[in-house]
């Protein structure tokens, strides 16, 4: 994995959240494309099956249901064997959490992890 340093501050939830992610991919390209979140916190998400490779500290938008938000990419792992991609993002300061509000309530659910 690129970049990639474990720096979790709050709780994580284990979900596959259909989500859009758009920006400029590491080769100047705009983009669009659905992907999964598949673990996510009030400040972050790992997303499942990009198609196309991010740069290290690139800004994308993420929508989930009617919102969105800026988020910076802060680790990436390339797709072997034509598996997708995986990218790790980190909300932006001025941004709000997009997931549900019930975020916390679900990690005193499952538990923290």
């Amino acid at each position: 994995m690129e970049g990639q340093v474990d720096r979790r501050r709050g709780p994580r939830v284990a979900v596959e959240l259909p989500v859009r992610v758009w920006g400029v991919d590491a080769y100047d390209c705009a983009f669009s494309q659905v992907v999964s979140a598949t673990n996510i916190s009030q400040d972050g998400a790992l997303l499942d099956g990009m198609r196309r490779r991010l740069r290290l500290g690139e800004i994308v938008e993420v929508q989930y249901g009617s919102r969105q938000a800026e988020f910076r990419v802060v680790w990436t792992r390339d797709g072997a064997c034509g598996q997708p991609e995986q990218v790790g993002l980190k909300i932006l300061l001025a941004s709000e959490c997009i997931w549900d509000t019930y975020l916390e309530r679900c990690c005193e659910f499952v538990g923290n992890g």
